[in-house]
């Protein structure tokens, strides 16, 4: 009997020791887990590479339009120049100089005493800034009228820039006009003068005008200081645009036209260092862009400070 208990306690022994480690395995062994999603980056992405761009295709932009000037006087060199149209307002006038004289003798375009004799007769004005345009202005011709004044005729007189005007503008003004005492008075009605131009500063209309210089001839006048090596001309007297935008030379023997230098007023120079042979032609372009050509226009024994007449004008 006690043999046989000891083989039943053995065979529970043994039924033991084969369930445990199975169960025992169930217990510590890790459940298995699902892969953790990678964590998200909140760092800012860097920005993609911009193309580089092709050297042969790629267009630089355009440069930004300049806004119109608050004037509403002529453009310098535009185009096409309006004459005769809408009378311009905003514009100021003063006189200077004698109350029948001519203003003041030299002045910023050079004419010098020209501006008191024919063709230009003392009605002449210096220009202000938008006007006189560093002396490409010199020579235009404007109609100019006053209605704000007792004195004013309201009837247009013809004056030409022939200076720059030292004050420039006046508070409100767009242009100013800075004229001659008797293109002043040429404004005011019959016996009016001395009182219209005692009116101190004026509001005036003006527009652009062509030059007409019946019977006269376009002038050089080689400056004081020109010589074989520097020639300095001043240029008058051209009908219509009045003014010139270039202007250029040619020597004895040759073809070739050799571009001017505007120096200042209405004169023009060119030294290429070397001497220049003479006779001279000229070629004028208009403010317009109109050419005109004088042959011969300064002879072979051409002599500092003096003047030549042309044989031409523009029609």
């Amino acid at each position: 009997m006690a043999k046989l208990f000891t083989l039943l306690l053995a065979a529970v022994v043994v039924l033991s020791l084969l369930v445990s480690p199975i169960a025992c395995t169930r217990k510590l062994s890790k459940p298995k887990h699902k892969a953790k999603p990678k964590p998200v980056s909140h760092r800012t992405p860097a920005p993609a590479a911009k193309p580089k761009p092709n050297p042969v295709s790629y267009k630089p932009a355009a440069p930004a339009v300049a806004k119109p000037p608050r004037s509403n006087h002529t453009t310098k060199h535009s185009p096409s120049i309006v004459y005769g149209g809408a009378w311009l307002s905003g514009a100021g006038a003063t006189y200077y100089g004698a109350p029948n004289g001519d203003g003041s003798d030299g002045g910023a375009c050079g004419y010098q005493t020209a501006v008191g004799k024919q063709p230009f007769d003392s009605m002449i004005a210096a220009g202000s800034t938008p006007l006189y345009m560093d002396g490409e202005g010199c020579g235009a011709c404007y109609e100019v009228k006053c209605t704000t004044n007792a004195a004013c005729s309201g009837q247009p007189a013809t004056i030409v820039i022939t200076d720059r005007s030292p004050g420039d503008l006046f508070p409100g003004e767009v242009v100013h006009f800075d004229m001659s005492g008797t293109a002043m008075g040429a404004m005011a009605k019959p016996g009016m003068a001395d009182k219209l131009r005692a009116g101190g500063v004026l509001r005036i209309l003006y527009r652009r005008v062509p030059c007409k210089y019946p019977g006269v001839n376009v002038a050089f006048k080689v400056d004081q200081g020109a010589n074989p090596f520097y020639f300095d001309v001043l240029i008058e007297f051209e009908d219509d645009d009045g003014d010139l935008k270039a202007v250029d030379l040619m020597e004895a023997g040759s073809n070739v036209w050799t571009p001017m230098a505007h120096n200042w007023g209405a004169t023009w120079r060119l030294n290429n260092g070397r001497k220049l042979n003479a006779p001279f032609g000229l070629r004028l372009t208009s403010d317009s862009g109109r050419v005109l050509v004088a042959n011969n226009a300064i002879p072979a024994a051409w002599k500092p400070g003096k003047a030549y007449r042309s044989l031409v004008n523009y029609p």
